[in-house]
């Protein structure tokens, strides 16, 4: 179902259909301040089965916790002082860090590496949808595991018949996260934000 959205100011009735769509365990697509993505409940353990074969990704392939705001984002991950002022610099932005997880993480979220990526995107609606479910989303980008990210609602629609909700907030962008390792100081994907001043 494809539910259009004025994205800079999401309807709150919107985004609450959303997230009833996320809690009854289904993958919805979503505009963002990169490319449209895919997300669930990162508490549902069949929902996150499900957007691994939605996408055709490897289950060894890492989900990236997007959150709402800094404080989010330091429950599920440690931070310290130099990635604080990192994270305060750079987030919200289209950027996903990599840090070492917290206890927090749900068990069947653990990598061998013990690491989560988090992300606080510079889009109300991805944060809207956060703050409406209480907790983190687990996103990976609108695409089939390897293709060009998908720009437009109808085509995502087309890829990804599976989808519960699609929230429909225009042409998206093909831009990527820049994707940084903090726990190895290394910038494992240049994508729409800078890499001039990490570190």
């Amino acid at each position: 179902m494809i539910v259009e959205v004025y994205a800079e100011h999401p309807e709150p009735r919107k985004i609450r259909k959303a997230v009833e769509a996320l809690r009854d365990g289904q993958v919805i697509a979503y505009p963002t301040d990169t490319a449209y993505a895919l997300g669930c409940d990162l508490h549902n353990k069949a929902a996150i089965e499900r957007l691994y074969q939605i996408k055709g990704m490897d289950r060894h392939q890492p989900l990236a916790f997007l959150c709402g705001d800094l404080s989010q984002v330091a429950k599920y991950v440690v931070v310290d002082q130099p990635a604080y002022r990192l994270l305060k610099r750079k987030l919200p932005g289209p950027y996903t860090f990599i840090l070492e997880a917290t206890r927090e993480v749900p068990k069947h979220l653990h990598s061998r590496r013990k690491t989560v990526g988090i992300r606080v995107p510079a889009h109300p609606l991805p944060i809207a949808l956060v703050t409406e479910l209480g907790h983190p989303v687990l996103a990976t980008t609108a695409a089939r595991h390897g293709a060009e990210p998908l720009l437009d609602a109808h085509d995502i629609s087309l890829t990804f018949p599976d989808l519960g909700l699609i929230l429909d907030g225009g042409i998206g962008s093909s831009a990527l996260t820049t994707v940084v390792d903090l726990t190895q100081q290394l910038v494992v994907r240049q994508g729409a934000g800078s890499i001039d001043d990490l570190f």
